[in-house]
C-alpha cells in the first residue's frame, strides 16, 4: 500500500488558554509549578476566572506533533474528539489550516471541548491544569482502519491512558499497525502519566507493541524508578528498538540496538514559553525518520523544531521550520 501519511497521531484535542503570572499566583492557588494536572469542569471555570488576559491557541500533545510534522513538510493526520462548540470549531479550523488531515466528527451534546489552562512563569516554565472534556471520549469507532494502513508511523500520547474509550482506540490502531507492518511510537507525556500507568507502559513495550518511545529524563527515570539517567536509558534500550530521551538544555539521547547518539540543543533566539517543546521535538524526529534520515539528523530536526516553539507563546509553529532545517542540515 502506498503511504498517504508520514504520521497518524492519536491524542487529546484541546485548546490551550495561556496567561503569564508570577510564581506567587501558583502558590496562592495551590498549584505545583511545572506540573500537569487534571481538573474538573468546575475547577477549570474557577481557575479561568482568576487568570489574567490569555491567548487561546489550539493544543493537545499529539495534535501539536501532527501540526509540527505538517509544518516541516511531512504528511500528517490526527484523530481526536472535540465537541460541536466554539472551542471545538477553533481546534478543527486550526489543525486543518496547519495542513493536517483531521476527520474525527465533533460530538453533539455531552461535555464541552477540552481545554488546558497554562500559566507561564517569568522563567518560561509552564504549569498546566487540564479539563479533558470531550477529548476523553475518542473511541475505536473514530479510528479509520484505512488511515492507519496508509500511515508510515502511528503515534500516540501517554495522556490518553486513563479513560477506557481512548485505550480501545489505541489498541485498535496498534493491532492494525502490527498487521500491516507499520511502526508504532509512544510518548510518555508526563511523570504523572508514568506514575499512574508504569506497569501498563512497561508491559506494552516489553510485548513488542511499540517500536519508538519518546520520554524526557524525568519520565524515563520514573518509568524505572531510578535517579540515574544512565539506568533509565539502559532500561528503555532493553525494552524498545528505538528510544529517544530529551534532556531540556542538555539536548537529547537516541539509543537503538546498534548504537547511541547524543545531540546538543539548538539554541533559541529567546525562551518565552516552553509549552510544546517535547511535542515539537517529536515532530522533528518523526519527520526525519519518515524521510529516511539517520538518527542523529532526526534528533537535530527535533531540536530545531523545539527551539522554534519556545521562542513564542503556544505550541504550534509560527516560523518556517523547513527553512531552519535546510539551513542546518541542507
Amino acid at each position: 500500500m502506498a503511504d498517504q501519511y508520514d504520521v497518524l497521531a492519536i491524542g487529546n484535542a484541546i485548546v490551550d488558554v495561556i496567561a503569564s503570572h508570577p510564581d506567587s499566583f501558583l502558590e496562592s492557588n495551590g498549584i505545583p509549578k511545572g506540573t500537569m494536572r487534571l481538573i474538573s469542569a468546575e475547577e477549570a471555570s474557577a481557575l479561568y476566572a482568576k487568570m489574567g488576559p490569555g491567548r487561546e491557541i489550539s493544543g493537545g500533545s499529539a495534535a501539536n506533533t501532527a501540526a509540527g510534522v505538517a509544518t516541516l513538510g511531512g504528511r500528517a493526520a490526527f484523530v481526536g474528539r472535540v465537541s460541536n462548540d466554539q472551542l471545538g470549531k477553533v481546534f478543527a479550523h486550526d489543525i486543518r489550516a496547519a495542513g493536517v488531515d483531521y476527520r474525527t466528527p465533533a460530538a453533539e451534546g455531552g461535555p464541552p471541548t477540552g481545554q488546558c489552562l497554562i500559566v507561564v512563569s517569568p522563567d518560561a516554565q509552564r504549569t498546566m491544569s487540564t479539563y479533558l472534556g470531550s477529548c476523553q471520549e475518542v473511541d475505536e469507532t473514530d479510528v479509520d482502519a484505512e488511515m492507519v494502513k496508509a500511515a508510515r508511523l502511528i503515534y500516540f500520547e501517554g495522556y490518553l491512558w486513563d479513560p477506557p474509550a481512548p485505550i480501545r482506540a489505541i489498541r485498535k490502531a496498534k493491532a492494525i499497525a502490527r498487521e500491516t507492518g507499520r511502526k508504532v511510537a509512544l510518548t510518555l507525556s508526563d511523570v504523572f502519566c508514568v506514575e499512574g500507568h508504569r506497569e501498563d507502559f512497561r508491559e506494552m513495550m516489553q510485548s513488542g507493541a511499540v517500536d519508538i518511545v519518546f520520554a524526557n529524563e524525568n519520565e524515563a527515570k520514573s518509568l524505572f524508578q531510578t535517579d540515574s539517567v544512565e539506568a533509565a536509558v539502559e532500561g528503555l534500550a532493553a525494552l524498545v528498538p528505538l528510544a529517544v530521551l530529551t534532556r531540556s538544555e542538555k539536548g537529547a539521547i537516541v539509543v537503538n540496538g546498534v548504537g547511541r547518539e547524543e545531540v546538543p540543543v539548538t539554541p533559541a533566539a529567546r525562551v518565552l514559553d516552553t509549552t510544546g517543546a517535547g511535542d515539537l521535538f517529536a515532530a522533528g524526529f518523526l519527520t526525519g525518520y519518515a524521510q529516511g534520515r539517520g538518527l542523529r539528523d532526526c534528533a537535530v530536526m527535533g531540536t530545531i523544531a523545539a527551539a522554534e516553539i519556545i521562542e513564542h507563546y503556544g505550541a504550534r509553529p509560527e516560523a518556517d521550520l523547513q527553512a531552519r532545517v535546510k539551513a542546518v542540515l541542507g
